[in-house]
């Protein structure tokens, strides 16, 4: 049994935590299928399972692959910062103009469950971006630390996922004023800036000891 890596962990967690929480079709979904208390854990579970499933084939594509080639881990690495980089910088630019999600425009029209997991299975799968962020991104940064080590980078990620989906998809009718106010995505693409670049930080240091800065 590898031993339990709490650092590692925690970096899958926070950098897939501020990749999935962000305004568009697919959170929007599962955010009306909450408010209207409709196939709510078969939602839920698709965007999971869907996000877990290709955390675990980048995670371990990005391994093989560089097992063969030394290489791409230092591509995929510096890959991966430039994109941190510029990832909290659109958060901080976000910040200055922060969005909403308007409720009163969400369909309210009830569907099917077959119809359900289809347009769950749509949206997560049809959208480009997601294999950026679960296959390029978690990969190619995960293929940085040894085997037993991306075990808990993929954890954490999958931890995110999991955690995110189910409190956006059951907690809708509580957080639906917190998506409807401008200034709490704010606060949020502040937040997950600063986590963007802390992690980024990280990779460009990796023998800098930053856990000194969390006792202080």
């Amino acid at each position: 049994m590898p031993e339990f890596l709490p650092i590692v962990f925690l970096n899958g967690f926070t950098l897939f935590a501020g990749l999935i929480i962000a305004i568009g079709a697919q959170n929007a979904y599962v955010l009306r299928q909450g408010l209207k208390r409709e196939h709510v854990f078969a939602t839920a579970s698709v965007c999971f399972l869907c996000d877990a499933t290709l955390i675990i084939i980048g995670t371990i594509g990005f391994g093989t692959l560089s097992s063969n080639i030394p290489e791409l881990t230092n591509i995929a690495l510096w890959a991966g910062v430039v994109f941190l980089l510029f990832y909290g910088l659109y958060s901080f630019k976000s910040a200055f103009a922060p969005a909403a999600i308007d409720i009163d425009k969400l369909d309210i029209q009830p569907t099917s469950l077959w119809s359900n997991v289809l347009t769950t299975l749509a949206l997560s799968l049809l959208n480009p971006h997601v294999y950026l962020d679960t296959v390029v991104l978690v990969g190619g940064l995960a293929a940085q630390y040894t085997v037993s080590q991306r075990i808990f980078f993929a954890l954490g990620a999958i931890l995110a996922s999991l955690i995110w989906f189910f409190a956006l998809a059951y907690g809708a009718v509580w957080l639906t004023p917190f998506f409807q106010r401008p200034s709490a995505w704010r606060i949020l693409d502040i937040i997950i800036g600063c986590i963007m670049w802390f992690i980024a930080a990280l990779l460009i240091f990796p023998t800098v000891n930053f856990n000194q800065f969390w006792a202080l």
